[in-house]
């Protein structure tokens, strides 16, 4: 690629993170306007994790994301948005929009990421790339969070949502720290920040939860393509 066009593609790049922060913004503030609640004494730990166990203990919803992953060490920060379709127990289905197209699918056993611009499929077992809260899987079997983390309530520098800090309770490198933002009125799940061992940030924000809604269970399993790559991911 010559000179003009990658500072044409660099420009690009930069007016795209530009965009999806102001949406983040946008979006964080229309919760903030929208998500009143009715004044009560402050809940337990406890009693939050029993609310959003009730929330979201054999239900399906689906939701859209905005996600921002940033490798510390190398100063490098990327972007992506698309839909999450969550059916209980253990089945997720990711389908990234933006900035292209990729679905990440598992039943609960196997997982599937499909790439379409390149026609390959990278398969494996789920639970050996969902483990510790990776991906965040606990939402497809919310109470997993008790049984594999270490929980505190942390301050919140925002009203509307409690602060919830999980530390896996087995030391691994890939997961050290969660962080959860729960609202308040509904204790719905609007926010995930994982960080490694390297202090790697992985943040997704979610939006427009729908829940109860009738999810297929075809939407979990994958059929590969004809003629694609398909790739035995190291477990």
């Amino acid at each position: 690629m010559d000179l003009g066009g990658q500072l044409l593609k660099n420009k690009r790049i930069q007016t795209s993170r530009i965009l999806v922060k102001s949406l983040i913004l946008i979006l964080i503030s229309f919760i903030a306007a929208n998500f009143s609640y009715a004044a009560e004494t402050e809940l337990t730990l406890e009693q939050i994790l029993d609310r959003v166990e009730k929330n979201y203990t054999g239900q399906s919803f689906q939701a859209g994301f905005i996600q921002e992953s940033t490798i510390k060490a190398m100063d490098i920060v990327d972007f992506a948005s698309g839909k999450i379709f969550v059916r209980y127990p253990g089945m997720m289905r990711w389908e990234y929009e933006k900035p292209e197209e990729q679905i990440i699918i598992t039943d609960g056993h196997k997982l599937w990421i499909y790439r379409p611009t390149d026609n390959q499929v990278l398969t494996g077992s789920a639970p050996a790339f969902f483990s510790d809260g990776k991906g965040a899987s606990f939402l497809s079997d919310i109470k997993l969070i008790r049984q594999k983390f270490k929980i505190s309530l942390e301050n919140s520098k925002e009203d509307f949502f409690y602060e919830l800090k999980l530390q896996p309770l087995e030391k691994k490198l890939d997961v050290v720290d969660i962080r959860l933002s729960v609202t308040k009125n509904t204790f719905t799940v609007i926010r995930i920040i994982t960080y490694n061992s390297y202090a790697d940030e992985n943040r997704i924000e979610f939006v427009n939860h729908q829940f109860n809604v009738k999810l297929d269970e075809s939407l979990f399993s994958f059929k590969i393509p004809p003629g694609a790559d398909v790739v035995q991911l190291d477990e």
